[in-house]
């Protein structure tokens, strides 16, 4: 996580929110001392039929196969 001082923050604050908006978590610092945290906020939820329509559209799992893969790179003393 990158730190950003509240001066950056103050004349450049267009930029230091942009970087936020793309995804970054920003420390802001006081005189060095971390005093705050931006983060881009969590986006909103999908309504079940949403999901339901998404999920309808997936390639269906072969359970054996799958856990075939898994035995395959997983460490079995685990």
């Amino acid at each position: 996580m990158d730190n950003v001082s509240v001066r950056e923050l103050r004349n450049h604050g267009g930029r230091v929110l942009q970087r936020v908006a793309g995804g970054e978590t920003l420390t802001v610092t006081m005189d060095g001392e971390p005093i705050a945290e931006l983060r881009p906020i969590a986006g909103r939820a999908l309504p079940a039929a949403t999901l339901l329509k998404r999920w309808s559209r997936l390639p269906p799992v072969d359970a054996k196969q799958f856990r075939a893969d898994i035995d395959r790179v997983m460490d079995a003393s685990l």
